[in-house]
């Protein structure tokens, strides 16, 4: 409806409408082949040097205008301040002179009007100016420092006995932080060595586990040999007996008086060797278990052993840790409350009359 410009937008269009001319004068400048210089332009570097003395120069011109400016205001301020000075002086000199011309002693309200020149006629030696015990004189003055220098003296004491109770606590206070750390490490070393106990009791229990796992396993393999060799005895008298003329082979072990070839005797007679020979060796086999049963009851008691002996060292060791973290929670907390304690009333939010007390205790 109406064509409004704006001032923005006729900014806008001037300075786009001045960038394209700067442009299309640089375009002609550089592309015209008679204008164009080729390598460095000396005249313009020239000029270029010019403006730039022209330029230090303004600015030399500047500053030692401005340094005389500046001294010219610091004598004027010189100047100033002296003619105040005299004015000051002369101004209280005038008044002391009216003063003195004016306002005599005699003349103010205080004295008696219907007789002015009673302080005239007064003598100094017995004139009193003032009532005693009115402000301006102090008739106990010397008592008053006495007892002010006694109350310094009881104060400064006090501030003494405060500070060396005060670094007597410290003192101590560092003395048992000392020795609870030396505690502590001394229930840290036994912890360790208790760690170390069980540890060895561990290997120890294990070392003989082994070596009794070791002996039943040799054992075992024993007792294979010797069944092997029974059996292959008793196939071998069995094969005498009922006429199985068996060929005898290398490694095979038998009774003593069965072999056949050292042997000539009939079945009948080396029967009740036989017999007497395989109850041996149930006696032996019977023998053999025993001592394996009784092993492994060794063994069972052992490994027990060990076990409970390192449950117990983890349960001390799980006793020691929890009187130690005990006795570190009771020692931070008395450390707390030392700190706390050596805090002043104020910060510790505990401010009772007697902290009001210390305030206005002196007139002055």
């Amino acid at each position: 409806m109406f064509n409004v410009e704006l001032l923005a937008d006729r900014t806008a269009r001037a300075t786009l409408e001045r960038r394209r001319n700067k442009e299309t004068e640089r375009q002609q400048r550089v592309f015209n082949a008679k204008v164009r210089t080729i390598g460095v332009d000396k005249e313009a570097l020239d000029m270029q040097v010019k403006d730039q003395k022209k330029q230090e120069d303004a600015a030399k011109e500047k500053q030692s205008a401005y340094d005389a400016d500046m001294l010219q205001n610091c004598k004027v301020a010189g100047l100033l301040h002296s003619q105040q000075e005299k004015e000051k002086r002369a101004m209280e000199k005038d008044i002391v002179n009216y003063r003195n011309q004016y306002q005599q002693p005699w003349c103010q309200r205080e004295y008696d009007l219907n007789d002015p020149d009673r302080c005239k006629k007064t003598d100094q030696s017995d004139a009193q100016m003032m009532l005693p015990g009115l402000v301006g004189e102090d008739p106990d003055s010397r008592s008053r420092q006495q007892r002010q220098k006694e109350q310094f003296r009881g104060w400064l004491i006090q501030q003494q006995t405060e500070r060396a109770v005060e670094t007597h606590e410290q003192r101590l206070e560092k003395q048992r932080y000392d020795q609870s750390r030396v505690d502590m490490d001394n229930t840290a070393l036994q912890l360790q060595n208790m760690e170390m106990e069980r540890r060895k009791a561990a290997a120890f229990a294990t070392k003989e586990c082994n070596l009794a796992m070791t002996e039943e396993k040799r054992r075992k393999e024993q007792e294979c040999k010797d069944e092997y060799y029974q059996a292959a005895t008793m196939n071998h008298l069995q094969g005498q007996l009922i006429g199985v003329d068996a060929e005898p082979s290398l490694g095979m072990v038998g009774a003593p008086g069965l072999c056949p070839c050292s042997d000539s005797r009939a079945p009948a007679e080396s029967l009740p060797q036989i017999i007497q020979f395989q109850k041996h060796q149930i006696e032996e086999k019977k023998r053999t278990e025993l001592e394996k049963r009784k092993e492994e009851e060794l063994l069972d008691r052992v490994r027990l052993d060990s076990a409970r002996t390192a449950l117990l060292i983890e349960r001390r060791q799980a006793r020691l840790n929890k009187q130690l973290r005990r006795h570190q929670d009771n020692t931070n907390i008395r450390l707390a409350e030392s700190q706390r304690q050596q805090k002043p009333d104020i910060e510790r939010g505990c401010i009772d009359d007697s902290f009001f007390d210390q305030f206005n205790t002196t007139s002055r």
